[in-house]
Formats: structure tokens, sequence, C-alpha cells
């Protein structure tokens, strides 16, 4: 029985000695893999990877006429770092267009209220949930498109006073914007996200690389990128 005892001693501590050995590894690994990466091996093509000890990341690529970015947290397990996009947490600020960045032509159809959601002189911002709210205090919400209008319809005895905005999807509270007299009165007004980025797609939603000799491989011979290495620009001594 003694024995026993023993034997199942002896394994649990080794059991832990080996679960031991391995958080170790995967705090170690943790540790020296954040830093700035550049893709090499891939003709015509320009990529980076900054990881940030933070365990958040920014991913950019570019080849021809096209770029294309991700951002989001990442994490390592044994040699695999895997990339999951998304916003960290953050959300997207508006604010309403000044009247000089208003390209807008003739008031909204009677019964329609109109927001445009997106940048100056940059783009639409599709995806974004308005909640328009009157006067009265009744609401409707609509979802930008990809042109960035979300349209409701309301009666010509309505007016317009404010409106709620925030990601499709988001349980973040609205960021509520007054709407300005004119643009109520024509029942159509521009939003602007205060940063361009946010109307950028994601490039992937997740990204696995493995952990090799000089950096890391993208986990996918599928992938374009496999034929490549992200490997840390060389120190200055």
């Amino acid at each position: 029985m003694k024995k026993s005892l023993s034997r199942l001693l002896a394994c649990a501590a080794l059991a832990w000695s080996f679960s031991a050995s391995a958080a170790s590894a995967a705090d170690s690994a943790a540790a020296t893999l954040p830093g700035h990466y550049y893709l090499q091996g891939v003709m015509e093509t320009g990529s980076e990877l900054l990881l940030k000890k933070d365990g958040t990341f920014e991913w950019m690529l570019s080849y021809g006429n096209t770029d294309e970015q991700a951002s989001g947290e990442w994490r390592v397990a044994g040699d695999l770092v895997t990339l999951e996009t998304g916003n960290g947490g953050k959300e997207p600020q508006f604010r309403v267009f000044e009247e000089a960045e208003m390209r807008i032509q003739k008031p909204a159809e009677a019964g329609m209220w109109v927001a445009i959601v997106g940048y100056p002189q940059v783009g639409p911002m599709p995806g974004v949930e308005v909640k328009f709210e009157a006067q009265s205090g009744k609401t409707a919400t609509a979802v930008s498109v990809a042109n960035g209008d979300a349209i409701v319809r309301m009666p010509a005895s309505e007016r317009w006073v404010r409106a709620g905005l925030r990601r499709q999807g988001s349980k973040a509270d609205y960021r509520w914007l007054a709407v300005p007299a004119e643009r109520a009165q024509e029942r159509i007004a521009a939003f602007a996200v205060t940063d361009p980025q946010w109307l950028r797609g994601q490039a992937f939603q997740k990204l696995a690389l493995r952990v090799v000799k000089g950096g890391l491989k993208v986990d996918d011979a599928d992938n374009g990128l496999a034929r490549g290495l992200y490997a840390k620009a060389a120190s200055k001594q």
C-alpha cells in the first residue's frame, strides 16, 4: 500500500512538473513574441505584423493596387499564434457633418428621414445602427447600408431632434447627437465617424501562424502568405 501511494505521489509530482513546464514555456513565448514583423519571401507583396504586449495586434498587406488591414487580439498556445480580428473593446465615435462638408442638394422625400453615415471625402460607413428620435419622443431605427444611408419612415407631423449611433450588433450605448435645425427641416442629416479606419473592412476573421526558426509562418498551405516568413527586423548593435 505504501509503495502504491508513493508511486501515485510521484506520478502527481511528475504531472505537475510537466504542467508547470508547459505553462512556463507558454509564458516565455508570450513574453518574447511581441514586436514588429515583416513578411519575407513573397514576391511583389509587402506585409507587416505588429504583436503588442497588451495582447492586441495590427496587420497590413499591400500588393499591386490592393491594400488590406486587420486588427484585434492575439494569443499563443504551444507554438501556434492565433490572430483574431475585433475592435479590441473600442467603439467608433461620431459627430455631425459640418455644413461645409455637406454635398446634399435636396431634402429627403416627405415622410422619410435619412441619416448618412461616413467620413467626409473618403466614403460611406455601412453597418451602423441609427436610432432616430422625434421631438414627441417617437423613435425608429435603421442600419446604414453600403452607401451609408439609414432610412426610416416618419409622419409629417413629427420633427427630428436627435440621432443615436452605434455599430450594428453592439451592446454599447448609443452616441447621441443633436440634429441641426436646417437638417431636421429637410429630414436628412449626415454623421461622420471620427476615425476613417472604421470604414475599412477586416482582411480576415482568424489567422494562425506557427512559431519557426527565424519568425512566424502562416499555418495554412493554401494561403499564399505561407510561402513567406514573418521575421523581426535585425536589431542594430
